[in-house]
């Protein structure tokens, strides 16, 4: 009776390579985590981005309204009627409601002829903003500004 005990192949992983490998997802983890909670501020610049985009395409349209001949001091665009200083539109609460800018997504102030946009909810708004300011006379346009950077929106 000869029996043959030959040790069997082993079936799964050693306790050091499961050890291995969690220690390896550990730091993957902890370098890509700051990455994706970086994009918060990226957001909030593309959603501003697309907001001063919007104004500037209103402007754009009302402005050319006015140079194809419509006159009178207002202009209806998006159901919203437009005021008209100087060819180009007031920058007042009405323009941002004609380029379809929300008062739940945006804090909306206007004084003085100047429109100034920013996200809600950033504790730095300050520096997450833009403004739009009247054009001056006929021959110069509205100033839209600043540049929005994901940084300022952090």
């Amino acid at each position: 009776m000869n029996k043959n005990f030959k040790v069997q192949a082993q079936g799964g992983f050693t306790l050091i390579e499961l050890i291995v490998v969690i220690v390896i997802l550990g730091i993957l983890a902890a370098t890509a985590l700051p990455k994706f909670s970086d994009l918060s501020g990226d957001a909030r610049a593309a959603k501003l981005q697309a907001a001063k985009a919007s104004v500037a395409s209103v402007s754009a349209m009302v402005h050319g309204k006015v140079l194809i001949g419509i006159t009178g001091t207002t202009v209806t665009m998006e159901n919203q009627t437009v005021n008209i200083t100087n060819g180009y539109p007031t920058g007042n609460a009405n323009l941002a409601a004609a380029a379809g800018l929300d008062v739940n997504d945006y804090n909306i102030s206007a004084t003085g002829g100047v429109l100034t946009v920013s996200p809600r909810g950033v504790a730095t708004a300050a520096s997450c903003q833009f403004t739009y300011t009247n054009a001056v006379d006929s021959a110069t346009p509205p100033v839209i500004a600043p540049t929005i950077s994901a940084a300022g929106c952090n």
